[in-house]
């Protein structure tokens, strides 16, 4: 099986200090929706996993980021792509609990789901959190300059690890290319 992991915000939309609240605030990244669907029509199966700590903090509800999340599959399937599941965790980073990033539970849970290692699965993200789950999940961290994710590169952490690229068209390429006979 081909999988792929994402970060949402800053990889899949645009990001926002104030929290991505409702399908109106819910904006593409330019390209990130024909990446999936590139990714989607070249046999991967692509998951989302996010920090969604706004449902912890009251800003949103389940069915505001259910619609953000239908809104998100709608204008996928126009250009041909689709997300195979979301996982999420709404807990406040001082919760430290095992499914947060840059802990690794979303992902660890994925692996016994879908009875697969992670050891070759990319994971895409704009965070060090992102990076860190992937390490901690035995995945691949990819970082995208999209969203924090230049800053991350500017930081100084450990990338040595890391695939790094603009963006996630930029991603989509090199995997869908990684595939190709």
């Amino acid at each position: 099986m081909k999988l792929v992991i994402l970060d949402r915000d800053g990889v899949i939309n645009e990001d926002s200090d104030a929290f991505i609240k409702s399908p109106q605030e819910w904006r593409p990244i330019a390209g990130s929706l024909d990446a999936i669907g590139r990714l989607s029509r070249a046999g991967w199966r692509v998951v989302v996993a996010s920090n969604q700590s706004g449902l912890r903090r009251k800003l949103l509800n389940i069915e505001s980021l259910n619609r953000i999340h239908d809104k998100m599959h709608r204008q996928l399937a126009e250009v041909g792509g689709r997300v195979d599941a979301i996982l999420i965790c709404p807990c406040l980073p001082k919760e430290n609990c095992a499914c947060r990033k840059p802990r690794s539970g979303m992902l660890d849970a994925l692996s016994q789901r879908l009875h697969l290692p992670m050891t070759k699965v990319p994971f895409i993200g704009d965070r060090a959190s992102d990076l860190d789950a992937a390490r901690a999940a035995g995945a691949r961290p990819w970082l995208v300059r999209t969203g924090l994710g230049a800053a991350t590169e500017a930081s100084g952490v450990d990338l040595s690890d890391v695939t790094v690229v603009d963006d996630l068209a930029d991603a989509a390429d090199i995997l869908v290319a990684m595939d190709s006979p």
